[in-house]
C-alpha cells in the first residue's frame, strides 16, 4: 500500500494594496486574511504595512502548501490562485492623503498659505484647460486636466476642514454628492418612477432640484459669474422651461441686447452658443497664426504687416 502523504494545496491569494498606505484594505481580502496560515509581503509593500499585518517579507510563495496571502502594491501581480484588487476609486484615498500631507505642518509652505479666495484663479484656469483638452479630443490632456480639477476639489475641501465656524471634509463633500445623485434619480435607485428619455430626466432633475432647494424664481441658482454668452443661454433655457414667451427676451438695439438675442436664438434652436462662439474664436486664432507663418515663410516680418499684407497671407478658409 502506498502510504505517501498527499501534498497540501492551500489557497494562494494575492492582495493588491494602495501604493501609499492609507489603512484601507480591499473588503474582499478580509476573509482570505482571516483564514490564511501565513501572510507574506513582497518588496513593494511598505515596512509599516508589514509590521501592522504581521506579514513575512518574501518574494514568493511557501513550498509547504499552506494557505497563504501575499500582499503587494503591484497591480500586475497575478501569480496566486485568487487575486484581490482594489475597487474603482481606491486611488482617491491616496489623493486625499497626499493633499492632507501637503497641507499639514511639515508639508508644503505654499499649499499651507492658500485660501479659498487665493485658489479661485486656478479653479477657473484648470476648468478651461480641461474644456480645451476635450475640444481638442486630446485624451492624454483630458486625463491630466481632470486630475488638476480634482486637485482643486481636494484642496478646497482640505481648507474647509480647517474652518473654525463651519468645517466640512472631503468625505462630507462626497457624501452630499451621493445623496444628491441618488435623490435625483429615483427611477434608478428607488424604482418609484419610470423615465425612459434623457429629455424627461432633465426635466425631472430640474423639478426635484427646485423642490429640494425651495427656489422662488425660475432663475434662482443660475451662477451669474459664468461667461456672459453661457449666462444668457442658461437664463434662456431656464425661463423657457417656465414657459416665458420668447418675445419677452431681451431684443433691444444695444450691443448687449443684440448679443443676448443671438445667444437666446441659438439656445432655443438646440445649439450651445458658448461652444459655437469659442469654436469661431479658435478658428480665427488659427487663421491669424497661419497668416503670420505664411508671412515668415515669405521673408516678411509678421509684426509689421499692413492691411494688404494681412489679406495676401490670410488663409483661404477664412474668406
Amino acid at each position: 500500500m502506498d502510504t505517501e502523504a498527499v501534498p497540501r494545496t492551500g489557497q494562494r491569494t494575492v492582495v493588491v494594496l494602495p501604493e501609499r498606505w492609507s489603512g484601507v484594505l480591499p473588503a474582499a481580502a478580509v476573509p482570505a486574511l482571516r483564514s490564511a496560515e501565513r501572510v507574506l509581503a513582497d518588496a513593494t509593500v511598505p515596512d509599516e504595512v508589514v509590521a501592522l499585518t504581521g506579514a513575512v517579507r518574501v518574494d514568493g510563495w511557501g513550498e509547504d502548501g499552506a494557505s497563504e496571502v501575499l500582499l503587494t502594491t503591484d497591480p500586475a501581480r497575478r501569480d496566486g490562485t485568487i487575486a484581490v484588487g482594489l475597487p474603482p476609486g481606491a486611488a482617491l484615498l491616496d489623493a486625499a492623503a497626499v493633499m492632507d500631507r501637503l497641507r499639514s505642518p511639515g508639508g508644503c509652505p505654499w499649499d499651507a498659505e492658500q485660501t479659498h479666495e487665493s485658489l479661485l484663479q486656478y479653479l477657473i484656469e484648470e476648468c478651461y484647460e480641461l474644456y480645451q483638452a476635450i475640444e481638442d479630443d486630446d485624451r492624454d490632456a483630458v486625463r491630466e486636466e481632470l486630475g488638476d480639477v480634482l486637485l482643486q476639489v481636494l484642496f478646497h475641501a482640505r481648507i474647509a476642514a480647517e474652518d473654525d465656524a463651519r468645517p466640512f471634509t472631503i468625505d462630507d463633500v462626497a457624501a452630499d454628492l451621493v445623496t444628491k445623485l441618488v435623490g435625483r434619480h429615483p427611477h434608478v435607485f428607488a424604482g418609484s418612477e419610470r423615465i425612459d428619455t434623457a429629455e424627461r430626466q432633465e426635466r425631472r432633475w430640474e423639478e426635484l432640484k427646485r423642490a429640494e432647494k425651495q427656489r422662488e424664481s425660475s432663475v434662482d441658482g443660475v451662477p451669474l459669474g459664468q461667461p456672459a454668452v453661457a449666462l444668457a443661454a442658461k437664463l434662456t433655457s431656464r425661463t423657457a422651461r417656465a414657459h416665458l414667451p420668447a418675445d419677452l427676451l431681451p431684443a433691444g438695439a444695444s450691443v448687449g441686447d443684440r448679443l443676448f438675442a443671438l445667444a437666446a436664438e441659438a439656445k432655443l434652436a438646440g445649439v450651445d452658443p458658448e461652444a459655437e462662439l469659442r469654436s469661431a474664436a479658435r478658428r480665427f486664432a488659427d487663421a491669424v497664426r497661419a497668416a503670420e507663418q505664411a508671412a515668415v515663410a515669405d521673408g516678411a516680418d509678421p509684426h509689421t504687416l499692413d492691411a494688404d499684407s494681412w489679406r495676401r497671407y490670410w488663409p483661404d478658409r477664412m474668406h
